[in-house]
């Protein structure tokens, strides 16, 4: 695991896409190895804009793991999402107990080593950006096999 790329790669794509008037008001990256025992925990490799430990993501990494995405909610701190879309490697969802009048969302992705959370206020304008700032960081990693 090439550990000082991703830290670089994430600081550097954080910087520019993770914050107020950028395209994502949060992000978290979970080192996620699907191939691996339930009973080993996954680690956060990065967060940005939001604190949660890896005990409040062991029932969502349980959800990706168990493939309930069409039959149950998750929760990413406080906020309980509902997943929309479903495709090959990602999955957005809104979220369901939010009081801003737009909304939130998450864009979930995943690649061989890493699951990214990328969570935006908004709808369909925001939701593109958010795609679009998570599809930038996971092909970077893509690109080195993380």
């Amino acid at each position: 695991m090439d550990w000082v790329f991703v830290h670089k790669t994430w600081d550097k794509w954080a910087s520019i896409n993770i914050g107020s008037g950028l395209p994502l008001k949060a992000a978290l990256l979970i080192n996620y190895d699907p191939t691996g025992p339930s009973r080993l925990l996954s680690t956060i490799a990065e967060q940005e804009g939001i604190k949660v430990n890896i005990i409040e993501l062991r029932h969502f990494v349980d959800f990706i793991r168990q493939n309930k995405l069409q039959t149950e909610i998750f929760n990413i701190g406080s906020n309980q999402y509902l997943v929309t879309s479903i495709h090959e490697n990602w999955f957005s969802a809104r979220c369901i107990n939010t009081s801003r009048p737009a909304g939130e969302g998450a864009i979930v992705m995943q690649t061989a080593a890493y699951i990214l959370v990328a969570l935006y206020e908004g709808s369909i304008g925001p939701a593109s950006r958010a795609m679009g700032a998570a599809d930038q960081l996971t092909g970077q990693l893509g690109r080195k096999n993380l």
